[in-house]
């Protein structure tokens, strides 16, 4: 597609904006698989669409708020790249371009919003606290805000009770490697298991694991929404709590793997069954009893960083465990950073879709590779469906605990 945009007021991101929009052939192969285009239908809501509204808001042609509600009901599931073609690279057109709107046409009240969010998210204290306040607010729901409902009824009934991680794990058997751990910010409020059994598996397939205690935020979230500066600042402090003597900093949630993937950190980052899968499995892992289980691509795991075989293999090596696969398995469920609070009803339509899809496999549980997802598919499935962690469900078939 050619363009007249303005490179040099883009900055260091406007090539990359620009040989996005170039790259596209309008083709349509991206209109199946995109989420919002399914769902409402509409080619400004379809990855093609957008990147002509981005391209006559960057050319001059077109008003951001014209533009901007099309943008926003974009998930950033990067489901659009997997099925392109021409090989478009939409994130790197759609993240610059949502920090620029963030900077220009936002309501000062809408990202005041979105800073106070964020601001709890990436704070497990903060987080912590706000769960708390928001269970007591579910009292209240008539009284409540329409606009933060959506963000109640994402609420878990209960919270488990802070864990903490030993700074150093030393490798069970001869060490085969050594990576530090990201601990996450709002996984490690919502569901600490999910640490503490990549820490053990990690160590039962002969591989020392350090936690740094000075790591703080990714920048994900923050990156995700378009607060580029603030997502810039926490993704440099985080690289510097880092050691560089590992093989990898190994992640537990997709969308801060997907994130510090390409923010370059120092040494090489890897999702947490990504690694174990390149090292080689060591540890025997057998169920108590047979279980069939679905496993759920998160987007930012199979669309952003392309791990889909790793997880799956790792799956399969567990004696008693029958792995299959959901329908239209590439269909985001709706969580995507914030998404499931800003655009609540586009996201519970694509949460009802996963968890019927999940549903009709007959599975026991439900695996996947991110919090987020974990959530979603959680407020959208009933409870005689387990939805669980690949990494916490490997702990649970290790024969032997370190």
């Amino acid at each position: 597609m050619q363009h007249q945009i303005p490179l040099s007021q883009l900055g260091p991101h406007g090539e990359g904006m620009a040989r996005a929009v170039t790259t596209c052939v309008h083709c349509g192969f991206c209109l199946a698989a995109c989420p919002t285009y399914r769902v409402l239908g509409e080619e400004m809501d379809s990855p093609r669409g957008r990147i002509v509204l981005m391209k006559q808001v960057l050319e001059g042609e077109l008003a951001m708020d014209q533009a901007l509600p099309f943008i926003d009901r974009c998930l950033g599931c990067l489901a659009c790249e997997t099925a392109c073609p021409s090989g478009v690279r939409y994130r790197e057109l759609v993240v610059p371009f949502r920090a620029r709107a963030e900077d220009s046409s936002r309501r000062p009240r809408e990202r005041s919003q979105r800073r106070l969010l964020l601001s709890i998210l990436e704070s497990p204290d903060r987080f912590r606290l706000a769960l708390l306040a928001g269970r007591l607010a579910r009292r209240m729901r008539p009284l409540i805000p329409p606009s933060l409902r959506p963000m109640l009824d994402l609420l878990p009934s209960h919270s488990p009770a802070p864990a903490s991680l030993r700074p150093l794990t030393r490798a069970i058997g001869p060490r085969r490697a050594r990576v530090a751990l990201l601990a996450g910010c709002v996984q490690r409020v919502l569901r600490p298991s999910i640490n503490a059994a990549a820490v053990r598996v990690l160590a039962a397939n002969g591989i020392e694991v350090a936690v740094p205690r000075d790591q703080g935020c990714c920048g994900a979230l923050a990156r995700h929404v378009g607060f580029e500066a603030h997502a810039d600042d926490l993704a440099a402090r985080n690289a510097d709590a880092f050691p560089r003597d590992v093989d990898a900093i190994v992640t537990t949630a997709a969308g801060c793997g997907s994130a510090m993937k390409e923010d370059r950190y120092a040494v090489p980052v890897a999702d947490v069954s990504e690694f174990i899968d390149r090292i080689g499995v060591r540890a025997a892992f057998s169920l108590a009893q047979p279980a069939t289980i679905a496993y759920h691509d998160a987007c930012h795991l199979g669309h952003a960083q392309g791990v889909r075989a790793a997880p799956r293999r790792l799956l399969a090596a567990i004696q008693n465990a029958i792995v299959v696969e959901l329908d239209d398995n590439e269909m985001c469920c709706g969580s995507a950073g914030l998404y499931n609070i800003e655009q609540p009803q586009t996201a519970a339509e694509l949460g009802r879709r996963k968890a019927q899809a999940i549903r009709l496999t007959g599975a026991q549980i439900v695996a996947t590779g991110n919090i987020g997802c974990m959530t979603q598919i959680a407020t959208y499935l009933d409870s005689s469906i387990e939805v669980r962690h690949t990494i916490e469900i490997l702990d649970s078939a290790l024969g032997t605990r370190g």
